[in-house]
């Protein structure tokens, strides 16, 4: 049985943030889940995921968080708790669903859960989505641990069944993959079938209806600001006259720092978990016994700005500040050492730095930028791109997109010149195409496609781009985990009841003139292939097919046999300065091939101009 499943309440669990989340969920009784995996977020889908298997708890891997809002959005309309998950830049996609789903509200308790990445741990911006909410006029929850994350969970349930609108809960990546102790809660019955009560004269969103929803949701927001004055999510503490509001992890280091300076007495702390709508009575009431506060909060200056309308419109004078050069960054996540030190700083507070580790007599430590696996598939077909590129001449531009293939950016590779968001290369293949002068070819990812690469494909079909689009069909969701997408052949995880979309037939149906599929592993066909596809005059497709590595060792699929580098070898090093596969180091001046890494791609003995790159007989020593 999946652990979070375990009926035993009052037990204690040691669990991941994401684990201690989907264990809320559970206990509060959702019945539906959705998402589109993204990092910080994941784990939570894959316990959902798991707990499918064992459980009437329904879950959906969907093509993008649009979907995923959509989907949970019908359960929840029909009385079934239901909860979307996603990464911070995952709301952007579903934001015009977001929106509207505001006006239109739901029946049963409806959680979307928001996972922001300050510092930018595996995404392309850090972005703060506490301003969707305001945006949006929803409710905002957000937790300070992950024992507070386990049973906020609930609450949100509660809130918005209360409201009859969704609930965004906003975690961030320290939240989501710390662990803490949790205790568990009773199992609350799941609600697995709903009815639909038609009324479509406040459920389709025609002006006229919209417009009388509009009021509805302002009058909700008042409702939901009255339950943020009271609520227990908003925690005070101390009557000093130092005042310093702060939410989230930010809480945890603001205590840290007044114990550390030992000004307890003389600080009070406001602790902002209901984060939208503010409480103004209470930050009012908090202002005004102050005689200087400091805003900490990681991000952009919400709570400040917050605080600052509040203490205007109030007549308050006192001095709040939080972002400012000598204080508190909009940058990166914070940490214990900066904000003791801004504490400090900003109340007159002497404080000594602690001494650093002295690791003078230690060899510094090597760089180790990411890079793509040993034997990656997506490493040949770069190669083979490049290759046939510099065989017809061609100067060329590579848009590529959010995935595995993005770690093609870095040297020797460099395959990566442009790239926004999920699915912009081939939008952004057809700008370029129109205005470089150059031949462009993008590179996106067969889970990536299908979230929303195809929309551009089909501009650039129907305006009649010239440029090449390279899916690289790597038969998974790879980079968040080995997720399912619509392309995976769920046979192979021994799984019924799931279809299949063929990437081909898509391509070929949206009416695109030129499509091959190529298998990297097979240089010189593919090269050929390549080649075509470039001279082609128009869009044309490649589809890169061959399983991800990993996920093929994870399927227990047979191994290749690793190669080694024999006595032919000139040392050119071909096969290091074109693919630098993290399977080739050196060793006394030397290229060797670590068997143990590598994966029997044969992509390197296929380069090799001596053909000096042999498979490894049995039982050869290394």
């Amino acid at each position: 049985m999946h652990k979070l499943l375990t009926d035993r309440p009052g037990d204690q669990m040691m669990l991941l943030g994401n684990e201690a989340i989907a264990r809320g969920a559970i206990e509060a009784g959702v019945a539906f889940t959705s998402t589109y995996p993204g990092t910080p977020s994941s784990e939570l889908s894959l316990n959902f995921f798991q707990m499918s298997k064992e459980s009437d708890l329904h879950f959906e891997y969907c093509t993008n968080e649009k979907v995923a809002v959509e989907v949970s959005a019908g359960a929840a309309a029909c009385g079934v708790r239901s909860m979307a998950v996603m990464k911070h830049v995952g709301l952007n996609v579903a934001a015009d669903a977001l929106m509207t789903l505001a006006y239109v509200g739901v029946k049963g308790g409806m959680v979307i859960l928001t996972a922001d990445d300050p510092a930018m741990f595996s995404s392309q911006n850090e972005q703060d989505n506490r301003y969707y909410a305001k945006i949006s006029g929803l409710p905002m929850l957000e937790p300070s641990s992950v024992e507070e994350a386990h049973r906020i969970v609930a609450a949100a349930f509660d809130l918005s069944e209360q409201l009859q609108e969704p609930v965004l809960l906003r975690t961030t990546t320290r939240i989501n993959h710390s662990s803490g102790v949790v205790t568990l809660g009773a199992l609350r019955p799941r609600k697995i079938q709903g009815s639909f009560a038609k009324d479509p004269l406040n459920l389709v969103t025609v002006p006229a209806v919209s417009r009388k929803l509009h009021v509805k949701l302002l009058q909700n927001y008042e409702k939901a600001r009255e339950l943020s004055e009271t609520s227990p999510w908003n925690l005070r503490e101390g009557d000093g006259r130092w005042g310093i509001l702060c939410n989230g992890v930010s809480y945890n280091y603001v205590k840290d720092a007044v114990a550390d300076l030992g000004i307890a007495t003389k600080v009070r702390l406001l602790r902002i978990g209901f984060t939208h709508p503010l409480p103004p009575r209470k930050i009012r009431d908090f202002l005004s016994g102050c005689e200087k506060v400091l805003v900490v909060e990681e991000g952009e200056p919400f709570l400040e700005e917050g605080a600052k309308a509040i203490a205007q419109e109030a007549g308050l004078t006192l001095p709040i500040r939080g972002k400012a050069p000598e204080l508190l960054s909009r940058l990166y996540e914070f940490d214990p050492a900066m904000v003791r030190r801004v504490v400090g700083d900003y109340f007159g507070v002497p404080w000594k730095a602690r001494t650093p580790v002295d690791v003078s007599d230690l060899p510094p430590i090597p760089q180790r930028p990411p890079t793509l696996c040993a034997g990656c598939s997506h490493r040949a077909t770069y190669y083979e791109v490049r290759k046939a590129a510099e065989e017809l001449g061609i100067e060329t531009l590579y848009p590529s997109d959010i995935g595995c293939y993005t770690l093609g950016l870095l040297p020797p590779l460099s395959m990566a010149d442009y790239l926004i968001c999920m699915g912009s290369s081939t939008g952004t293949a057809g700008g370029f195409s129109k205005a470089s002068g150059r031949k462009v070819v993008s590179f996106i990812g067969d889970s990536t496609f299908f979230h929303s690469g195809i929309a551009g494909l089909i501009n650039a079909v129907f305006n009649q781009h010239d440029l090449t689009l390279v899916i690289l069909d790597n038969g998974t969701t790879a980079m968040t985990g080995h997720q399912p997408n619509p392309g995976v052949d769920m046979s192979q995880l021994k799984m019924e009841g799931y279809g299949r979309v063929s990437i081909e037939a898509v391509v070929r149906a949206l009416g695109v003139p030129h499509v091959a599929v190529i298998k990297p592993y097979k240089v010189k066909k593919s090269i050929e292939a390549i080649k075509e596809a470039l001279q082609f005059k128009g869009v044309s497709v490649i589809i890169s097919q061959e399983l991800c590595v990993l996920y093929a060792a994870n399927l227990k699929l047979p191994r290749r046999k690793p190669f080694h580098v024999s006595e032919k070898c000139q040392n050119h090093r071909v096969c290091m300065s074109r693919l630098a596969c993290p399977a080739f180091y050196v060793w006394n001046e030397r290229i060797k091939i670590d068997a143990n890494l590598c994966t029997g791609c044969a992509l390197c003995a296929q380069i090799c101009p001596e053909n000096a790159i042999l498979p490894v007989k049995e039982g050869a020593k290394q």
